[in-house]
């Protein structure tokens, strides 16, 4: 039996670059991103993605392509519902035509953040601004036009390629000796690299199943606040590297309102995992492991 083949749209990003590594022991990928010129994986282009969909036949369509600029997505309202929205649904029809399982990812913006209790995957939802709207409907397309659908919401994403918080937060700690984190928004931070093994696993199963269709809810255990994950960088920073010379000596927690932004976001981000941990037969690690690996990677 011929290993499956795998398309994956969005390979330059974050998840899209871990993806590449944990999807490669379940088949043949083909990795595109909106660059490519062999097929199109242009989320810009509706006709593109089907056309690519229906040469390839693949087994799975793994989609981690997304407009996820959440401030700038105020104004470009259009473009975030065509990447986030009518793209996944264009994805997900072409997955139907060919038999394929379509595995998307979506956020906890899709809730308002209210409450202090971790989101329930059948939580009414109720998103806060243009990018958690269009994240929501893309969700909803998918499961109307593709049965064989596995959507992942996850929240605080980072990976050790590109910017991330910790990065930012380091760098400012070697530059001032006084930092502002807000305190009254709360998540999980989750790597990449976690989403995408979880991802592999997931898939793995579903193929050889054929069963497990459905949103789940994918982060790291545990919670805290921006405040306690910023005092956690710096803190294990300084025990990884004790000569690394940060003037940082006081961290203020702050109000949210404290740094204004055109999208309003969700003070609750918590994502209860019990549903995915329980389907997939997996144990998902504290936030406080994955963010020490990624300082040991990045220092």
């Amino acid at each position: 039996m011929s290993a499956p083949l795998i398309l994956l749209l969005g390979s330059q990003g974050q998840v899209g670059w871990e993806l590449r590594r944990s999807l490669g022991v379940l088949g043949r990928v083909v990795a595109l991103d909106r660059h490519s010129s062999d097929h199109c994986g242009d989320l810009t282009d509706l006709d593109g993605l089907r056309a690519t969909v229906r040469a390839l036949r693949p087994a799975a369509i793994v989609n981690a392509a997304a407009h996820t600029a959440v401030d700038r997505a105020e104004s470009e309202s259009e473009l975030a519902r065509l990447v986030n929205a009518l793209a996944p649904q264009a994805l997900a029809q072409a997955a139907h035509e060919v038999g394929a399982w379509l595995l998307h990812y979506s956020t906890d913006y899709v809730f308002d953040g209210s409450g202090d209790q971790p989101w329930v995957e059948d939580d009414a939802p109720g998103p806060l601004n243009v990018y958690g709207r269009s994240k929501l409907e893309g969700e909803q397309l998918i499961a109307q036009a593709c049965a064989r659908h596995l959507i992942f919401r996850t929240s605080w994403v980072y990976a050790a390629r590109g910017g991330n918080f910790a990065r930012t937060m380091l760098r400012l700690a070697a530059e001032r000796e006084r930092l502002t984190v807000i305190d009254d928004q709360h998540g999980a931070p989750t790597g990449a690299e976690l989403i995408a093994d979880v991802s592999a696993h997931a898939l793995a199963q579903v193929l050889r199943s054929g069963t497990g269709a459905g949103i789940y809810h994918l982060a790291a255990a545990g919670q805290t606040s921006w405040h306690g994950y910023a005092s956690h960088v710096i803190e294990a920073a300084r025990r990884l590297r004790p000569g690394l010379g940060l003037k940082v000596e006081t961290m203020a927690p702050v109000p949210t309102s404290a740094f204004p932004t055109p999208a309003r976001r969700p003070h609750n981000s918590r994502l209860a995992t019990t549903k995915l941990q329980q389907a997939f037969g997996l144990h998902l690690p504290p936030w406080q492991q994955g963010v020490e690996r990624l300082l040991a990677e990045i220092l």
